[in-house]
This record gives C-alpha cells, structure tokens and sequence, in this order.
C-alpha cells in the first residue's frame, strides 16, 4: 500500500516562508538543522494557537488547500493539528525526513488517563531524531528538541528548558522545568500516524462536548520572552523564569488583545458573534 502524502504539492511555500517572516534561501536537496530550528521558532511565535473557529460551529478543514487559506492568506491561527499538519507539509517541501505522532496530554490533567488527542512530529535531520511541535500552545516548544535516550535537559531558545523522559512500553514524556520542578507536558510512542488518523481525532477535539475546545475561547501565543495565553476571560503573560502576570479581560476589550497580542484580526460579524458567546 503506498503511503499517503502531507500535501505539499498544493502547499504555496513562498506565502508560507512570507507569512512567518522566514527570508533565508532554502535548498531541499540540503535540509539543515539551522533553517528547521528558524521556521519552527518564527512558525510558533508569529502563527498563533486559537479555537475560534470551532467556537462559532465552523468546521475544522484539515487538508492544505484550506489550512494554508486560514492560517497563511487570511493571517489566522489553529490548533494543534492545523498547525502541525501545515507545517508538515512545509517540512516536506523542503526535503525532510519526519513521521507524524500522537501524544496523550498530560499537563493539567491529574492523574486522568486522557486519549491520544495532540498531534506532533519527529524529524530526522543532522544525523539525529528531533521532535516538532508547533501546535501545542501553553509551555509547548519553540523549537526543536532531540529525541535522544535518558532525560538529559536541553535548553531551548529563549531560555526554556525541556527534556524527554523514557517510561515502560517505549512511551516518551516531554517535560518542561518549572520553579518548582519538572512537570510533565505529554506522552507519546513512535507509532507512525498519517493525515487520515489526524482527521478522525480532530473530528471528536473539535466537536464533542467534553473537549477543553468546545466550550471556552482558548488563544495562546509564544516568543522568545513572553508566553501569551486567553483561557475564557483570564490573559496570561508569562516569561522565561516561570513567573506569570494574570488578570481577567473584559468582554468588550478582547478584540483588541485578539488584534494586538496574538496578532489576529476578525471580521465585524466575526467579531460581534464571538463576543455574544463570551458574555
């Protein structure tokens, strides 16, 4: 059986490289761990983590053609598996090596034992495994780490540190250090998953009632030295140390903060049908 695509043929990769303000040249023929670490970090910090789509019964599309017109031509953004499924396919057109995975979501959870629901990627570049993941907003990655054996920490851009712990049955846990200590983000295997699989999963993410998706706004944004997140009404800003400001937004103003801090800008019928449901 041959193995499916990740859509990169319908991928316009110059609008994408624009989009994410990537202006190096690029060679397929020569994938580098440098140019995958750039678009990964321009990827995260300028493309933002958002759920208003599904918040206004809209469908989530997760072929190219469409995920490129959202996320890259009308300047919006997307959760986990539009994110990474767009990026994929960039990692594709630009000749690496990677294999869809899915994560079980750890962070926040207790000891709940949740589904396979987040998406990431492993990537073969410079003779090592590296993991991707520009879909996980919250303390997710803002760039690359390397899949490599024990749990040494690896500090990431910006001043994050993150390591990759190894339990029974070959599950991988990605965790990030807080002040307090490591806290676990997710946990995955190396089973191979393809856009078909990703489909299926979304379809429930998006749509059924006891997704953390379906029933609140839910907006993050990371750069270097801020982490961004609108959880309902309550804005986060986060920094590098561990540290966090929060305070609650009200209704009328969450246009502006959509607009200035994550970068994305609704129509007025857009606008006023998301702020119906947030009052």
């Amino acid at each position: 059986m041959t193995e499916p695509g990740w859509g990169s043929e319908e991928l316009d990769l110059p609008a994408y490289l624009a989009r994410i303000g990537f202006e190096e040249p690029v060679d397929p023929d020569h994938p580098t761990l440098e140019v995958l670490q750039e678009i990964h970090r321009l990827h995260v910090s300028i493309i933002p983590f958002e759920n208003i789509d599904i918040l206004l019964g809209r469908p989530v599309h997760l072929d190219i053609g469409r995920l490129q017109r959202k996320l890259v031509h009308q300047r919006r953004g997307g959760y986990c598996f539009e994110q990474n499924l767009l990026f994929a396919a960039a990692l594709e057109k630009l000749g690496y090596s990677f294999t869809g995975l899915a994560a079980r979501v750890r962070m926040g959870t207790g000891n709940r034992f949740r589904a396979r629901t987040h998406m990431l990627l492993r990537v073969e570049v410079a003779g090592e495994s590296w993991v991707t993941d520009v879909g996980f907003g919250s303390e997710g990655l803002l760039n690359a780490v390397p899949l490599r054996a024990g749990a040494e920490p690896y500090r990431a851009h910006g001043g994050r540190t993150y390591r990759l712990k190894s339990e029974e049955l070959g599950v991988r846990v990605l965790q990030s250090l807080r002040p307090e200590g490591w806290s676990d983000l997710y946990a995955f295997t190396h089973e191979p998953y393809w856009p078909t699989d990703y489909k299926v999963i979304s379809h429930y993410t998006s749509t059924h009632r006891d997704s953390p998706f379906t029933g609140r706004i839910v907006l993050q944004r990371t750069t270097h030295d801020r982490r961004y997140a609108l959880v309902g009404r309550e804005l986060t800003t986060g920094y590098p140390d561990g540290t966090a400001e929060r305070g609650e937004i009200p209704v009328a103003e969450i246009p502006k903060i959509l607009s200035e801090i994550f970068l994305i800008e609704l129509s007025d019928t857009e606008k006023k049908s998301l702020l119906s449901l947030l009052d």
